[in-house]
């Protein structure tokens, strides 16, 4: 893994959350142009920080880093929603992902 996937992969989260760089970058707490300057290559972000995009943008750190994972953060709020599940409830998950798995 390179420093292209970090760009190319917090590129593609930040636009599935609808949020563009000048936004992120604010919102982080950085000036209007830190995301634009990660997502050209000019800029890198420091371990801490790249913890404080992936919180922002609603994955882990091993979701970001997982390329298998096409919707991370739709992956993440299922995992957070199903640790409450009591476990009749999560076999019945566990079921209907198997299901919904051998067909796709």
């Amino acid at each position: 893994m390179d420093s292209g996937f970090i760009r190319t992969r917090i590129s593609e989260l930040r636009v599935k959350k609808g949020v563009s760089e000048y936004k992120m970058s604010l919102d982080l707490g950085h000036s209007k142009g830190y995301i634009q300057g990660i997502s050209s290559g000019k800029a890198f972000p420091s371990v801490p920080e790249l913890f404080y995009i992936c919180e922002y943008l609603g994955v882990t750190l091993q979701e970001f880093f997982s390329p298998q994972i096409k919707e991370p953060q739709l992956v993440h709020e299922l995992y957070t929603l199903a640790q409450t599940l009591d476990p009749e409830d999560l076999q019945v998950l566990i079921d209907t992902a198997k299901r919904l798995n051998l067909r796709g």
